[in-house]
């Protein structure tokens, strides 16, 4: 059975006839939700559900369930088992509290904004992913910028309330899409923190306690599938709590990697800006390091990040991975894509909605069209179709 997303509760508010039949209409929608759907409570943990899939990492390879991921596979003359290329599918939980600019992200069908729909076509799509060989998508509790690029974000998009504890609805979502990924044989990159939203926590007590809840969120549930992503380009200038800048954040990096039970840690890491090569207090504590692309449109530069990042003191044989990169050229023999692998490392996929396009382009651009349906995300899903040799 297709998996729901919950029915969202009665509001009390409208319930201005007499108690006995509000209570009676009340017990029947409960009894209603419970005979059609399977509700999926965040907040209790799920740890005797069986999961399917495991990453872990050994040297500088990705393993799945105890093999390297692509195993045997090379491609013009360059290993790829091993890699792990990725997207970046930040918006898959994305909603917006602020009341004057939820407007802003309304489907062009329908002229609303629904968080619940844009989860259900982000799952009706990732068996599509999966089959042009994508392993692996990056998703973040506040998500990232909806346009792309933004100078200010006045919406707010947050799973933590002001204190650091979990909002529900976002974790009932969450919880769907790794589902299936666990199901699909699929990694998820989950980010904690995002620059523009971290300002929705009051403290760094509350970045710490939203970092414990996360993590004992996803340990509660079980999942081996995911790797942390303690925040989105640690580095940028906007971040408001010190602990989420480059100087402190392997402290968060660290207290993550503790939570782990019973010899199962989890994987933690962070991210930097756009032609960044990490520092060495993250180089030393990070499971794989994750740069970006961005910035950087001349594919010899990412050779050249690839090479510094290996050079930083303290670096030992680890994943290198660009999980986010918004340069494409697809079509061309040479690309950051293309420059990533000659360098033994993996690449993501960072594509948005540019100016003048329609719903159908862009994968961040809220509302998302999560299907293959512009000419750009079929030119990333072919070029990874043939360098994985995914039969789709």
């Amino acid at each position: 059975m297709t998996s729901q997303l919950p029915a969202k509760t009665v509001n009390a508010e409208l319930m201005w006839f007499s108690p006995g039949y509000a209570a009676q209409l009340l017990l029947a929608v409960v009894a209603l939700l419970l005979s059609t759907t399977r509700p999926l409570d965040a907040k209790q943990p799920r740890v005797n559900q069986a999961r399917h899939t495991t990453v872990s990492i050994h040297s500088d390879e990705f393993w799945i369930n105890g093999k390297p991921t692509y195993p045997n596979r090379a491609w013009q003359g360059h290993k790829i088992q091993g890699l792990l290329f990725n997207s970046r599918m930040v918006q898959g939980i994305y909603d917006d509290l602020n009341q004057e600019t939820v407007s802003l992200w309304a489907y062009p069908d329908t002229g609303k904004w629904d968080a619940d729909r844009n989860t259900r076509e982000f799952l009706a799509s990732m068996p599509e992913w999966r089959r042009h060989g994508l392993l692996s998508f990056t998703i973040n509790l506040q998500g990232g910028s909806p346009q792309g690029y933004s100078k200010d974000q006045p919406w707010h998009n947050s799973a933590f309330s002001a204190d650091g504890s979990l909002r529900g609805d976002y974790l009932e979502r969450l919880g769907l899409i790794l589902d299936r990924a666990d199901k699909l044989g699929m990694v998820v990159f989950l980010g904690y923190f995002y620059f523009g939203q971290d300002q929705r926590l009051l403290d760094e007590a509350a970045v710490i306690n939203a970092t414990d809840n996360a993590t004992r969120w996803v340990i509660s549930r079980g999942y081996r599938n995911v790797i942390i992503e303690i925040n989105n380009e640690c580095d940028v200038k906007s971040y408001d709590h010190e602990i989420l800048k480059p100087a402190r954040v392997h402290e968060l990096i660290r207290r993550a990697q503790a939570m782990s039970p019973r010899g199962h840690r989890l994987l933690v890491t962070t991210s930097y800006g756009g032609g960044t090569v990490p520092r060495e207090n993250v180089v030393r504590v990070a499971d794989c390091l994750l740069l970006h692309g961005n910035g950087v449109s001349d594919p010899d530069k990412i050779t050249e990040m690839v090479h510094k990042t290996r050079a930083v003191p303290g670096y030992t044989p680890k994943p290198i991975v660009f999980n986010e990169d918004d340069h494409f050229d697809f079509d061309k023999p040479r690309n950051n894509f293309t420059a990533a692998i000659g360098e033994y490392a993996s690449w993501g996929y960072f594509d948005y909605r540019m100016k003048g396009e329609t719903f159908n382009d862009g994968y961040q651009s809220v509302p998302v069209n999560w299907g293959i349906s512009s000419d750009r995300k079929r030119g990333f899903f072919k070029l990874l179709r043939d360098a994985t040799g995914a039969k789709n």
